[in-house]
């Protein structure tokens, strides 16, 4: 089944578009990457959305309109790249949309809002749209994220040694699949059965900022001239200031016990500016990078330590940052640092890739979920399906949940 996932993530970079080829062989999904790409917002949408974010306020117009604009820009590159590299119509796209507010009270995800009619994708292409992919995790008593979790315990499992895999957009999160892979059910997805296992349960969870405070610092500095520190050679060039990460450190999300999830609700450029209103004094632009760029280092280290990962696998826009690598390598001196790519799926279109996966498997009947990995009562089907031009002809519901999943040639 050719499926288009499509995603924009807290960097609002652009939307990461990737086409698969996606089969289900009994317990195993077999991906075949088409090919994928991102394609850049008009800097006034862009502009618009980061404005949106926490402190930001909307009024019910402003949300509206920018709904159905994120809608046509989705509809868009799905209709442009998303085609061309499914080679024509996709029999299924799967739209994450853009996260505008994820609204976490007390270590407890309330709801959480993701903008981009899905509606015009489907008009714009004809094919059906799987969309709204975190809600029904978190009615069920989850945390709506991190939903990576699901293509990591497929992907990583049954390696022989505990995984990691780590995405670094504007918010971290990781997921550790433990050595002898993911216990996740083969009962029928309609069961509440929760299966026995000695082994050690999948973990995810969102470590803190990756580049969220870092592209912030950039935007202002330079006048939004620039939007992120290309390759990290702006922390490359400054000097961590020891006082300023140790008041960062300080913030309690950190000690917070996962499942836990975050967003730039809590880390944007106030919280930068509230650290260095405390420490009183003016810190070096580069200075304040590198610090910056060692804070989100550290975090990943502190939260994946405890789990003594062999391999980490790094995806996302921090991937490309060598600064960022270089200081996750250090301070993870037991465990190999690779990339995505490593695996065959390129740094910048994992997600896109996971969502086409949930989309895929809502499709078939099947749970977006690990059961217990989001703190989720129970695994549930991701998201909601919007018609095509045409009826909306499912398959039967498959039989089994996949508990493996290989990326072809």
């Amino acid at each position: 089944m050719i499926v288009v996932g499509a995603g924009s993530g807290t960097s609002v970079d652009g939307i990461d578009v990737a086409a698969l080829d996606l089969r289900l062989d009994d317990d195993v999904v077999r991906a075949r990457l088409l090919g994928a790409g991102t394609v850049p917002f008009a800097p006034d949408l862009r502009a618009d959305v980061l404005a949106a974010f926490p402190p930001g306020r909307l009024g019910m117009q402003e949300v509206c309109r920018l709904d159905t604009r994120l809608g046509q820009a989705f509809a868009d590159a799905v209709a442009t790249l998303g085609t061309e590299l499914a080679g024509g119509t996709p029999e299924l796209v799967s739209s994450h949309g853009q996260t505008l507010f994820h609204d976490v009270v007390d270590g407890e995800v309330r709801g959480t809002l993701q903008l981009g009619q899905p509606a015009w994708i489907a008009e714009r292409t004809g094919a059906p749209v799987v969309s709204d992919l975190r809600v029904a995790d978190v009615a069920a008593g989850g945390q709506g994220a991190p939903l990576a979790s699901t293509w990591d315990a497929l992907w990583l499992g049954g390696r022989g040694h505990t995984c990691a895999a780590l995405n670094l957009g504007g918010i971290a999160n990781v997921t550790v699949v433990p050595a002898a892979g993911a216990p996740t059910s083969t009962t029928t997805p309609t069961s509440t059965t929760t299966p026995t296992s000695t082994t050690p349960p999948v973990r995810a969870f969102d470590t803190g900022p990756a580049n969220a405070l870092v592209d912030a610092v950039v935007a202002r500095e330079s006048g939004g001239r620039q939007t992120y520190d290309a390759d990290g050679a702006g922390a490359a060039a400054g000097r961590v200031d020891d006082e300023l990460l140790a008041l960062l450190l300080a913030d309690d999300y950190y000690a917070q016990a996962p499942p836990k999830t975050t967003g730039k609700e809590r880390f944007h450029l106030g919280h930068v500016d509230a650290a260095l209103s405390t420490l009183g004094r003016e810190v070096a632009h580069l200075d304040l990078l590198a610090t910056l760029t060692a804070l989100t280092a550290r975090t990943v280290a502190d939260a994946l330590t405890p789990f003594a990962p062999a391999e980490v696998v790094v995806s996302g826009g921090g991937a490309r940052n060598d600064t960022l690598l270089r200081g996750l390598t250090r301070a993870l001196p037991d465990a190999r640092v690779t990339t995505s790519k490593a695996h065959g799926i390129p740094v910048v279109a994992k997600e896109a890739c996971l969502f086409a996966l949930l989309g895929f498997l809502t499709w078939h009947g099947l749970p977006g979920t690990v059961a217990g990995v989001t703190g989720a009562r129970h695994a549930r089907l991701a998201g909601r399906l919007t018609p095509g031009h045409g009826a909306l002809q499912l398959p039967e519901p498959a039989p089994t949940a996949p508990t493996r999943l290989e990326v072809v040639a």
